[in-house]
């Protein structure tokens, strides 16, 4: 009594189908399997309820990790020009939300390469793990805005994601090869790590 049909056909050595057959009507048996899955959900809510637990002290150990590998590679690095200069172009361009990635968005050329050697040699993000977009006017001819970016970048154009156009045009605000944004795919650690790294730089200006 209260056996699975899994149960029941390792026991007697007879197909599921078979069982099912026999007892599709049988009022026990429809009793029998709403219990059975009555008590599979409560079990199936049990191992949510333990994986979000084991997720959560997963996370908050990757935090204090992330945090406190931050904080050696400051005292290591605060001197080195380009770690506070990274740092300082996300302070004043970055996505500052912990759960999205590191993104900036910026029109000047120059900033957007140093940012990006920022991540290739400060944080050592992959090269494929850097994705640019651009946002255009419709005027802008999206190839000739791709190659001024990916030349500036030192990125190639398979790093671009799809371009985002902006409604219209402004007769005196009118961006000639558009706007960059930078995208470094490096899960949460990458942003914990660059959380602090501003938080100790505004400590130590």
């Amino acid at each position: 009594m209260g056996k699975s049909y899994n149960q029941i056909s390792q026991t007697l050595n007879i197909s599921k189908g078979t069982i099912s057959y026999y007892l599709a009507n049988n009022r026990a048996s429809k009793k029998i399997r709403n219990q059975l899955i009555k008590k599979n959900n409560a079990l199936s809510k049990k191992r949510v309820q333990k994986l979000v637990s084991q997720n959560r002290k997963r996370w908050a150990k990757n935090k204090i990790n992330a945090v406190m590998e931050a904080k050696n590679d400051f005292k290591e690095l605060y001197k080195n020009p380009l770690f506070t200069t990274g740092i300082s172009i996300y302070w004043g361009e970055g996505d500052s939300k912990p759960d999205n990635p590191l993104r900036i968005s910026n029109t000047d050329p120059r900033m957007i390469k140093i940012y990006v050697r920022f991540l290739r040699e400060i944080m050592g993000v992959e090269r494929d793990k850097i994705r640019l977009g651009l946002i255009l006017y419709p005027d802008l001819d999206n190839k000739i805005c791709q190659e001024f970016w990916s030349k500036a970048s030192n990125l190639p154009k398979e790093n671009f994601i799809k371009t985002q156009y902006i409604k219209g045009s402004h007769p005196t605000k009118r961006l000639a090869s558009g706007i960059c944004m930078v995208i470094a795919n490096g899960g949460n650690p990458l942003k914990i790590k660059m959380l602090t790294w501003i938080d100790l730089l505004s400590r130590n200006l």
